[in-house]
């Protein structure tokens, strides 16, 4: 299973949706994920895939991660786990 589609099924199950539902356009707060929702996603990912996302759950805005739409965090994911390698 590629990155993409992994990352999309830990988003898909935070948001209670099968994973066809969530498109690369899709933002959280389309698919219905809070902030908690959103920091469970973020530690989902992070265990998947054995990173640390540089995200501050109290200043979102103040992150160099992008999380305006499921695109951004797949290309985000997938930086950082090049890096890692």
């Amino acid at each position: 299973m590629s990155i993409r589609d992994r990352v999309i099924a830990i988003i898909a199950e935070q948001a209670m949706l099968d994973p066809s539902d969530v498109t690369m356009d899709s933002t959280l707060e389309d698919l219905g994920i809070d902030s908690l929702g959103l920091v469970e996603s973020i530690f989902a990912i992070e265990e998947e895939f054995d990173i640390s996302i540089p995200f501050n759950a109290n200043e979102p805005q103040a992150s160099d991660f992008d999380i305006s739409n499921v695109a951004a965090i797949v290309a985000g994911i997938e930086k950082l786990v090049t890096e890692k390698a």
